[in-house]
């Protein structure tokens, strides 16, 4: 039978941060989709219990491999014995498989009082796979998703706190254990989470963070003439070329995400821990965001400025963002990729353009964004969706499958998690994916971050440097390492 979804709305309202340091911050297995302390949508916290599911992907790794096979498990790492099941294939079907929904109680094109279902993300090299692009093998799961039936809800707007579950044996029990609990409210709190300043990672003499960039200036803009030349001779008309920095560090996932969110607020963070891996996002661009009447939106971001302490060359800066030729052609390359992709799962004629070329504003950058949305065809579902449009454009740049491979061949190593996307896939057949980008990954080997550009025609190798270190610098800072590479 069909489960019914509960929610109990609570009398008080309680900080997302505070209860997250509080209650969360030590769990294994946990997601918070963080809103932002200025947010006026949503953020969502939840963690596994020994019922929950996670399921993981892993391309084959080799030369001779048929691209896109490889192996999905599924485990339950909150019990008391985890035992794998195991599946190997085609990755992407085995996953849709495993990540099906389970039937639920709601009335037509109705959406739930929170989101419940799968949170997770989709790595850069599971799509590109799926479109038959060799890919490297990364250390992170290439899809990595935590089936959630139990979350807590901050609506920021109406600032109201509730409970939502699905019904299950238990279920009942957990929200009032839940509510007790949050009603208490303890003063002191995990270290650095309420401080703002938690512990920054150094080596073992105290020394900052080693920092390896994949590419230094030089070789980048090697790759920068690359990417041009093959755009004269019309293979590809942008790349989205990205670098890679590996900090030899290992900090708390917690706290380093607290430090992050404090120095970079963004309106879709996230912090997303399995076990060993962990996602530390300040991600600011909304890969897709599918309602459950079947409306979907994508809000493509290209084009960058820094910020400027200077209130009036901080305009300038802006002004010049929104009046560059090719910042603007940039983006509207990848606008007319992401209308191509939502054409093959739309109805007939739904595909347009809410808002094209808008600047948005974060703490270290200036932002070009627009807005493009369908109406998904029935029968096509969120998984559909996401074949169809992931990797986002902006990480790759146009025509999508010849700038996977033309970067394939010059970025010389896999991207993980970086540039895929994260979020969460309802029970009630909406989604909200954002991309990750401005991100911290954590694995056994330390931590990770992922940097990059559209490269086109009229690109200058210094100015696109630049706009890699200007990107990568907030996030470096948080682990405690030195923000420019080598020479």
């Amino acid at each position: 039978m069909p489960r019914r979804i509960r929610s109990r709305v609570l009398p008080f309202w309680r900080d997302p941060a505070e209860v997250f340091g509080l209650r969360y911050a030590d769990a294994e297995h946990v997601v918070w989709l963080d809103g932002g302390d200025d947010a006026t949508g949503m953020s969502v916290l939840g963690r596994a219990h020994p019922a929950s599911e996670l399921v993981t992907a892993v391309l084959a790794a080799g030369e001779g491999e048929a691209l896109g096979t490889g192996r999905v498990e599924v485990v339950r790492p909150a019990s008391d014995a985890p035992v794998a099941t195991v599946q190997e294939g085609a990755v992407f079907d085995l996953l849709a498989e495993a990540l099906a929904m389970p039937a639920v109680e709601l009335e037509p094109e109705v959406a739930a009082p929170g989101p419940l279902g799968w949170f997770g993300w989709f790595g850069y090299e599971l799509g590109a796979a799926a479109d038959g692009v060799p890919v490297a093998h990364a250390e992170t799961p290439d899809a990595a998703f935590l089936f959630l039936d139990r979350v807590l809800v901050f609506d920021h707007a109406a600032r109201e706190l509730r409970l939502v579950w699905l019904d299950s044996d238990d279920a009942a029990a957990w929200a009032e254990a839940e509510e007790a609990a949050l009603r208490e409210r303890v003063p002191a709190v995990r270290a650095g989470a309420g401080t703002g300043h938690p512990h920054r990672p150094t080596s073992s003499d105290g020394r900052p963070a080693g920092a390896r960039w994949r590419h230094d200036a030089a070789r980048y803009a090697e790759l920068i003439d690359a990417c041009q030349a093959a755009i004269v001779r019309g293979d590809a008309y942008q790349l989205c070329l990205t670098n890679r920095v590996d900090v030899d560090a290992h900090p708390d996932p917690a706290e380093a995400y607290l430090a992050l969110r404090a120095s970079s607020p963004s309106h879709h963070g996230g912090y997303v821990r399995f076990g060993e891996h962990a996602l530390l996002s300040a991600s600011p661009e909304q890969f897709l965001l599918v309602e459950p009447s079947g409306r979907v939106s994508t809000k493509p971001m290209k084009g960058t400025r820094p910020r400027d302490a200077d209130p009036v060359r901080d305009a300038a800066l802006r002004a010049e963002l929104l009046a560059s030729d090719k910042e603007r052609a940039e983006n509207l390359m990848i606008v007319d990729l992401m209308r191509n992709d939502l054409g093959r799962i739309a109805e007939l004629g739904s595909v347009g353009v809410e808002e094209l070329l808008e600047v948005e504003e974060y703490a270290h950058v200036h932002q070009l964004v627009s807005t493009v949305h369908a109406r998904i065809a029935p029968p096509l579902s969120v998984l559909d969706v996401v074949r169809a449009a992931f990797p986002a454009g902006s990480m790759t740049g146009a025509p999508k499958h010849s700038a996977m491979s033309i970067l394939h061949g010059l970025e010389q190593g896999p991207r993980g998690v970086y540039s895929g996307a994260f979020g969460y896939l309802g029970v009630d057949g909406g989604a909200d994916l954002a991309m990750v980008i401005r991100s911290i990954v954590l694995a056994p080997s330390g931590a990770s971050i992922g940097t990059g550009g559209g490269i086109t025609a009229l690109s200058v190798a210094a100015e696109e440097i630049e706009e890699t270190r200007v990107k990568a610098r907030a996030l470096l800072a948080v682990l405690g390492a030195a923000s420019t590479p080598g020479e």
